[in-house]
């Protein structure tokens, strides 16, 4: 959400993503509407929620609408999933339900595209079909004009019109992932083979990973992702634990791949250790979770580096926010998303201020500290103190600038290979009767 609206130049907004599913620990996952937790419901059990979610759905999509020239909905899975059909909030039974047209798009990397894309032609139920205005292909590596043939023979077998072939772009590598998937596609040791080495504990509900991507991009700095079964390099001069959609079985992980002891070790000889969100919370003596929030476990003892404790609530912060390092120095722009209320000694040396409020602890001797804000990396200046203060030979990579040069290469290459008049031309012709009826339903 934070890139695509990167990408409009617009605030980032809950009505982007009106409901999202966190996967808990083992039972089900909690369901947010909204940035606020509605409830907690197995697969089965929210097959029955989706009816009532889609009125959250539209009401964002409305609110969006009237704000914007142009709203670009992006499906969830595949229009095909004609099992899920009934109550579908995120595909097609969106698109009906709104009105708007389809675009489908083909991933050609993944390998029978063809097949992939004439196939969900044929199980689509004719009203579904006929919102689809065409279809496109991505990621095509090599000479395009050898998939002429390929083109014509999805037209032939559908009837729908091709809005392009989008090449390959390698630029698109600088952008932040969209979810964890992307972490079983990483290398374990990203950036330079050489130079300051930073660890990061893969666990299996990490959140928010792209946290770390000004890290693995910034000059000097050798970012070691730890799978089940690696050591913590012993050169490490600084382990941070991201985020987590379920903290306390994460923390379990994290105890039963033996980093606990890892860790430990790290900061005696000296290493600094950052948490964010769930990683500060793991860093306390204890974490709480009375109203089984994230599930039954309702206590676990955390790694006890910083003096605090947190409770886990049913309440989620969902918010953007300015902080600035409680000591002073440059200032960092990020937001907030968790569900924990965190106190302790250590909470008297506040990591920063956020809006003017203190968040985080540091430990005493300053080696162990942690806080609520993602996009605590992105700040160049913050990022650049932070590492010269590690010891690296350089550091003050512009990542904010690297992704923004990436979003205009993608748009570049967009508007050079694909036929965006003919797209714009879709929606305005398909999506005019879904305004009234917008308008219609705000009214009513």
């Amino acid at each position: 959400q934070w890139l695509q609206a990167l990408a409009c130049g617009v605030p980032a907004s809950v009505d982007m993503n009106p409901v999202l599913l966190k996967p808990q620990a083992d039972n089900g996952s909690q369901v947010v509407v909204h940035g606020r937790v509605t409830a907690t419901a197995t697969a089965r059990d929210y097959q029955r929620l989706k009816p009532a979610l889609m009125e959250a759905v539209m009401a964002s999509f409305a609110r969006l609408a009237a704000r914007a020239d142009l709203v670009l909905v992006e499906g969830a899975g595949s229009p095909a999933e004609i099992n899920l059909r009934a109550g579908d909030i995120a595909n097609m039974g969106f698109a009906t339900r709104a009105g708007v047209p389809v675009v489908l798009v083909g991933d050609i990397d993944r390998g029978g595209v063809i097949a992939a894309i004439v196939g969900t032609h044929t199980v689509l139920p004719p009203a579904d079909r006929a919102l689809v205005a065409g279809f496109l292909i991505n990621k095509f590596r090599g000479d395009a004009s050898l998939f002429d043939e390929g083109v014509a023979a999805i037209t032939r077998f559908t009837g729908w019109r091709s809005f392009g072939v989008l090449p390959w772009l390698d630029a698109a590598r600088r952008l932040p992932a969209e979810d964890s998937v992307a972490l079983e596609r990483l290398s374990r040791a990203q950036g330079r083979e050489a130079g300051l080495t930073v660890a990061v504990p893969v666990l299996g509900r990490i959140a928010n990973f792209d946290d770390l991507d000004p890290l693995a991009a910034e000059p000097g700095v050798r970012l070691v992702y730890l799978r089940g079964g690696d050591r913590l390099p012993a050169d490490a001069a600084l382990v941070v634990l991201a985020g987590s959609k379920s903290t306390i079985a994460d923390l379990a992980e994290l105890r039963a791949n033996g980093w606990e002891d890892d860790i430990r070790r790290h900061v005696a000889r000296g290493g600094r250790v950052i948490g964010i969100c769930g990683g500060y919370q793991m860093l306390g003596r204890a974490i709480s979770d009375p109203d089984g929030v994230e599930g039954p476990l309702r206590q676990a003892e955390g790694l006890g580096l910083l003096d605090i404790e947190t409770v886990l609530t049913g309440e989620k912060v969902v918010r953007n926010v300015a902080a600035v390092p409680a000591h002073g120095g440059p200032a960092i722009a990020g937001y907030e998303i968790h569900m924990g209320r965190t106190a302790g000694p250590d909470c008297a040396r506040p990591m920063l201020l956020i809006d003017g409020r203190p968040d985080g602890a540091v430990s005493a001797d300053g080696r162990v500290a942690g806080c609520y804000l993602h996009g605590l990396f992105g700040s160049d200046a913050w990022r650049a103190r932070l590492l010269a203060g590690l010891g690296a030979d350089a550091a003050g990579g512009a990542h904010r600038a690297q992704v923004e040069a990436a979003l205009d290469q993608l748009a570049d290459h967009v508007e050079r290979h694909l036929d965006v008049d003919a797209l714009l031309a879709a929606a305005r012709e398909i999506a005019a009767p879904a305004q009234s009826d917008l308008a219609a339903s705000q009214s009513g």
